[in-house]
């Protein structure tokens, strides 16, 4: 059995860093600094319970901003051990103005979390059974070819499908297509006709087609769009009121600050493309959402207490990951990894112009969300200003 993933290895990221020097890098040109803000005061640490957030390690990962690695970052840190609240950078590097700390932003697959908490809230209802062939919920979307594929090897990324076509692995070649829309059905009508990649079960490979898949099958099993179904299972229960699913209109709307991407122009010199508009219709129930880090907060909080998915053996999903495959750090909708001796269970997300994480232990005494406004979102390294804010959200003392 083996393990693959096409996502950043956030644990991996967090210990090559501790063992790293100072990340710097040149300020922007046409940009101008904004401080954090203060930190909330925190108590001390009861007997037994890990330090308080230390407010000053994580004012320094947020200096500089912003950087030539990004625009603005908003953090929070929550749980029982403590909070604290901050934001840099800018709204946009045309005026400089400071970072909107309550901004909008496209949270990528943290849309994940979303998707899976309303399949197992409609599983917690009965409407669908988790050990069940998806081909049961929606015949004719696959062929011959594949073997039964059940709803949880989705959930967990085991259902051997393959990824789906885009606009192409470039950003020159998605950036010419951003006003553009693939549907969601396009992109599993193209990954079905590659053919499986293994059989169901026996590997775990993280891909955005599994959660596209199980979009499809909310708005089958509800009769409702994926929006509408997600709103009503997941978003309002949780009190997620800034959050939604644009589809396909390219704006982000409300407060929002802008998103950049850098490019090397064909001279080497370097230029920060104003990637904010961007039809992301074919990420859908795996990426399409617009969130605020005070909503994802509140999604962590609302899914680890039991209040979307009631406890029991559908939020059990949650925190499960498969036994079988070697390497496996996948669960229904998030990722466990282990740090310092303590275990998370995270999601992070990816757009062009904007990075997220939403983390946290299962008994909620650490959290921490952020986004940063990375300028190199779907790069192959985790992002240095979002590197430095997770080692400092998590340090225990």
């Amino acid at each position: 059995m083996r393990v693959r993933t096409r996502s950043t290895a956030l644990a991996a990221s967090l210990l090559l860093a501790l063992t790293a020097g100072p990340l710097a890098a040149p300020a922007l040109a046409a940009s101008a600094e904004a401080p954090a803000s203060a930190p909330a005061s925190a108590p001390a640490p009861a007997a037994g319970r890990a330090a308080a957030p230390d407010a000053e390690a994580l004012r320094a990962a947020l200096a500089g901003l912003p950087d030539a690695d990004a625009t603005a970052a908003l953090v929070r840190v929550g749980g029982t051990d403590g909070t604290w609240r901050g934001s840099a950078g800018v709204h946009d590097l045309a005026s400089g103005r400071a970072a909107d700390p309550d901004a909008r932003f496209r949270a990528g697959s943290t849309t994940k979390v979303v998707t899976a908490a309303a399949v197992l809230r409609l599983a917690a209802q009965g409407r669908i059974d988790l050990g069940a062939p998806v081909q049961r919920y929606l015949p004719g979307l696959f062929t011959r070819d594949f073997r039964p594929i059940t709803v949880r090897q989705l959930l967990n990324h085991t259902s051997g499908i393959q990824a789906g076509d885009g606009w192409g692995d470039s950003f020159e070649a998605q950036y010419a297509h951003r006003f553009d829309t693939l549907t969601p059905e396009q992109v599993v009508r193209s990954a079905v006709a590659k053919g499986p990649e293994f059989r169901p079960g026996e590997q775990q490979d993280y891909l955005n087609i599994n959660y596209t898949v199980l979009g499809l099958l909310i708005e089958k099993v509800t009769g409702q769009s994926y929006a509408s179904a997600a709103g009503r299972l997941v978003l309002r229960p949780a009190g997620m009121r800034d959050t939604y699913f644009p589809g396909t209109d390219p704006r982000i709307c409300g407060p929002h600050n802008h998103g950049y991407q850098k490019v090397t122009r064909a001279d080497g010199t370097t230029e920060f493309v104003d990637v904010t508009e961007w039809n992301q219709a074919d990420r859908f129930a795996a990426g399409d959402m617009i969130s605020t880090t005070a909503d994802l907060e509140r999604l962590l909080t609302s899914l680890f207490r039991g209040r979307i998915v009631p406890p029991g053996p559908q939020l059990e999903e949650m925190f499960t990951v498969p036994a079988h495959i070697a390497g496996a750090t996948y669960s229904a909708g998030l990722r466990r990894f282990v740090y310092e001796g303590r275990v998370y269970w995270l999601k992070s997300g990816s757009r062009y112009g904007y990075s997220a994480v939403l983390l946290g232990t299962r008994d909620l005494s650490r959290t921490l969300v952020y986004s940063v406004g990375s300028t190199d979102a779907k790069g192959e390294e985790m992002n240095p200003v979002a590197q430095r804010i997770a080692l400092a959200a998590l340090r225990q003392g």
